[in-house]
């Protein structure tokens, strides 16, 4: 039987006074795949940041990889995002270092001490989305699709039970978008949990999975056809 690796109930997602999404009920199982969809503003992004804990819970009950949502301090936190990984629309490499020292800037940041081990959890990361030879290289020496590739294999450096990705090609073109994709669903086919939000209905049609809409302030489940 499938194990819950995210459950709200009755949440409210506020951002500062303003009603975001009310009544939030969701339960996502181990090995899902779920896209979040909705026009801009109707609440993917607060869900998202919810989810990682840059927006607290105020309202409701919130459960994720085992912490509370409700209840979670500010010292928690980076103990939740070693469980979950993050993906971004705008990749968030650090623009100074090389793909190989940006993920070893994570690790060590995850406490990661021993060279040998971070080399070869690096190495295994990078293969799995198809950049293993691009290690040297800098941010801005490959495209967005690679980067956003790059992104993905540091998402998944501490073995993630959930991945959140948050836009993740929001910024490049639609056959790189499909890339990309296709990147994402391998990796759930493995195992992973993933949780997508994103704009883009086009990939939808081409990757079919369940769907979630942020509308009126509700979320709620949809059928394709009816998108």
């Amino acid at each position: 039987m499938s194990q819950a690796v995210l459950s709200l109930k009755n949440a409210t997602i506020y951002q500062e006074d303003k009603v975001i999404l009310s009544n939030v009920n969701l339960e996502v199982n181990h090995g899902e795949f779920i896209y979040i969809i909705g026009k801009t503003g109707s609440g993917k992004s607060s869900l998202m940041k919810t989810l990682y804990a840059d927006l607290q819970l105020t309202e409701g009950n919130g459960h994720i990889v085992d912490f509370d949502l409700e209840t979670m301090k500010e010292d928690d936190i980076p103990f939740l995002r070693r469980k979950i990984g993050i993906v971004f629309q705008d990749f968030k490499l650090l623009p100074d270092r090389s793909i190989q020292d940006n993920m070893l800037f994570v690790l060590k940041a995850t406490g990661w001490t021993d060279q040998d081990e971070m080399n070869r959890k690096i190495e295994e990361v990078l293969d799995k989305v198809g950049m293993k030879n691009y290690a040297q290289k800098m941010p801005h020496q490959i495209s967005g699709g690679e980067q956003q590739r790059v992104a993905i294999a540091r998402a998944l450096l501490n073995d993630p039970e959930l991945i959140l990705a948050d836009e993740p090609t929001g910024n490049l073109d639609p056959q790189t978008s499909a890339e990309v994709l296709d990147v994402l669903k391998k990796i759930n086919a493995n195992g992973k949990t993933i949780i997508m939000a994103t704009h883009d209905y086009a990939l939808l049609m081409k990757f079919p999975s369940k769907t979630l809409k942020c509308e009126d302030a509700k979320i709620f489940e949809v059928v394709q056809r009816t998108i």
